[in-house]
C-alpha cells in the first residue's frame, strides 16, 4: 500500500513539475517589466512550490544544517550531484546564485529561455580549457555581482554509491578570486534517483559544511579537503536515513 501510494504521488508530482514551468516563466518573463518584482524572485517561489508539493504529494520533505557557514561574503558552493531534487532546493536553500552547467540546457524550450534570463553560466561541458576559461571569466563576474557560484564538481548526476572525478573549475575559480569555498552533501539521491520516477517518502538531509579557505592552496588540494568532507559527511547522512 505505501508503494502505491508512493507510486500515485510521485506521478501527480510529475505532472505538477512539468505543468508548473510554463506557468511561473509567464512571471519570469513579465518581471523585468515591473519595478518591484525580479525574475530571480519568480523562479525562487516557483522552486519553493515544487518542495511544498513534494512534502504534499510525496511525503517527501527536508532538512538542512549547517545554515551558518552560509552568513558572510558570498563565494563559491561545491554540491554533490546525484538528483534533481538539489537543482531546485538550491533556489530556496542558499543566497541568490548562478549555476555551472551544461550550455544544452539553453536549448530546451520555455526552461532554457527562464535559465537564460537567470545569468547562468553554461559551458560545453566537452569544452576542456575552454570550459574552464569561462567558468573562471563568468565566475569572477558574478562573484563581483554579489552572486554565489554554485558548481557540481563531479559534473553531472551519480547515481548513489558511485564517484566521479572531480572537476578542476571551481576550485580554480575560488583560488583566483580568493574566495572561500562550502562543501555540500545530501542524500537526495536515494530518495529521488537520477532516472527513476517514484519518490520515496522520507526527509532529504542536506549538510552545509564549514568555509574552507583558499588562499595559497593548490586547486587539486581545495578539491581533495572538498571530497573528502563530503564523503564523510554522506557516510554519517545514510546512517541516519529513514
Amino acid at each position: 500500500m505505501s508503494t502505491f501510494r508512493e507510486w500515485v504521488g510521485s506521478m501527480l508530482f510529475t505532472a505538477y513539475l512539468f505543468l508548473s514551468v510554463p506557468v511561473f516563466a509567464c512571471g519570469v518573463f513579465v518581471a523585468p517589466l515591473l519595478p518591484i518584482v525580479t525574475a530571480y524572485a519568480v523562479a525562487r517561489v516557483w522552486a519553493a512550490s515544487v518542495l511544498v508539493m513534494l512534502k504534499l504529494l510525496c511525503r517527501l520533505d527536508y532538512q538542512v544544517d549547517g545554515l551558518e557557514h552560509l552568513r558572510g561574503e558570498n563565494c563559491v558552493v561545491l554540491l554533490k550531484h546525484s538528483s534533481a531534487w538539489e537543482t531546485i532546493a538550491q533556489f530556496v536553500i542558499f543566497p541568490r546564485q548562478t549555476w555551472v552547467m551544461k550550455r544544452e540546457l539553453l536549448w530546451m524550450p520555455i526552461l532554457g529561455w527562464v535559465l537564460l534570463l537567470l545569468k547562468p553560466i553554461a559551458i560545453n561541458r566537452k569544452g576542456g580549457r575552454n570550459a574552464v576559461e569561462q567558468v573562471l571569466r563568468q565566475g569572477q563576474a558574478r562573484l563581483g555581482e554579489g552572486y554565489w557560484v554554485m558548481i557540481f564538481p563531479e559534473g553531472t548526476r551519480v547515481a548513489v554509491g558511485e564517484k566521479r572525478r572531480y572537476g578542476i573549475s571551481g576550485a580554480l575559480l575560488a583560488t583566483t578570486t580568493a574566495r572561500d569555498v562550502i562543501p555540500v552533501a545530501h542524500n537526495a539521491g536515494w530518495y529521488w534517483p537520477r532516472r527513476g520516477l517514484r519518490k520515496r517518502a522520507g526527509t532529504i538531509r542536506i549538510a552545509i559544511g564549514p568555509r574552507i579557505p583558499t588562499a595559497g592552496k593548490q586547486a587539486r588540494a581545495i578539491n581533495a579537503e572538498v571530497e573528502a568532507w563530503i564523503d564523510a559527511k554522506l557516510g554519517q547522512i545514510d546512517a541516519m536515513r529513514d
